[in-house]
């Protein structure tokens, strides 16, 4: 019996439809090596695409305006898989259902904070602080409020001021969970929280000193901050120009998938 010409018409455009959407459909990701070949969404302005193709080097690169709108544009299937730093994708995934963090990283970086040359006394404060709070369990406590596995951050706590000179803490509000814009307009985060502790620790007054990422070293240099922390990766060339902190967390340029 041969086949009415409506039913094989809709029997057609039902086949074509599937193609389509099959074309449209982006493959799941366990693995890094996956990627390669495949398009990977960074947001404009960061280094993080040579990073990727070092390691990558067949990955389609595709730009977009910041690190959340490249981790939705693998949400939405518009990329395979967002690069960026690792603790902010996942902040971003703790908070965007459906949305994974790669086990092996792009790359492997230190990050810490940052003050002048020669002032070997703030150095010390940040540096007994954090091995202290490592210790005693309580900077595990702190990183999982600032990255919780699921939802936002927690908020800011409330940590005493001390009573000496003001410590003007240089940081960027783009870098969540450790320097961000919380609901009530104040600078908050992981590094905020322990330049509030550093504070206290030498009994000085914390100001937070809100800038532009590129702008934090140049202001730590002519001396209008006095520390500076926002996801800062310790290179052999800052060193050149700014003292750091040891390492107090281990990040680095990771990958953003689907579940």
């Amino acid at each position: 019996m041969s086949m009415p010409a409506a039913t094989r018409l809709l029997t057609v455009l039902l086949f074509a439809s599937t193609l389509l959407s099959g074309c449209s459909e982006r493959s799941t990701i366990t693995e890094l090596k996956q990627l390669d070949g495949m398009e990977v969404a960074l947001p404009t302005g960061t280094v993080a695409d040579q990073l990727v193709l070092a390691k990558l080097p067949n990955a389609k690169i595709k730009y977009f305006n910041s690190a959340l709108d490249s981790a939705m544009a693998v949400k939405t299937g518009k990329a395979d898989a967002a690069a960026y730093d690792e603790p902010i994708l996942r902040n971003i995934a703790g908070k965007v259902p459906g949305l994974t963090v790669l086990a092996e990283p792009i790359s492997v970086d230190q990050y810490g904070f940052a003050m002048r040359l020669g002032d070997a006394t703030l150095k010390s404060a940040v540096d007994s602080l954090v091995a202290e709070m490592k210790a005693s369990g309580e900077y595990e406590q702190m990183r999982a409020r600032w990255l919780p596995a699921q939802g936002a951050p927690e908020p800011m706590p409330t940590i005493e001021e001390g009573t000496g000179e003001v410590l003007r803490f240089g940081t960027a509000s783009v870098t969540e969970p450790f320097s961000f814009v919380d609901g009530s307009q104040k600078v908050v985060g992981m590094d905020v929280e322990i330049a509030a502790r550093v504070a206290k620790r030498m009994n000085r007054k914390l100001e937070v000193v809100n800038m532009d990422f590129g702008g934090m070293i140049p202001a730590l240099v002519a001396g209008k901050v006095d520390l500076i922390g926002a996801c800062i990766t310790i290179t052999d060339e800052r060193k050149k120009s700014v003292l750091f902190s040891e390492p107090y967390y281990t990040g680095g340029i990771s990958a953003l998938v689907r579940q």
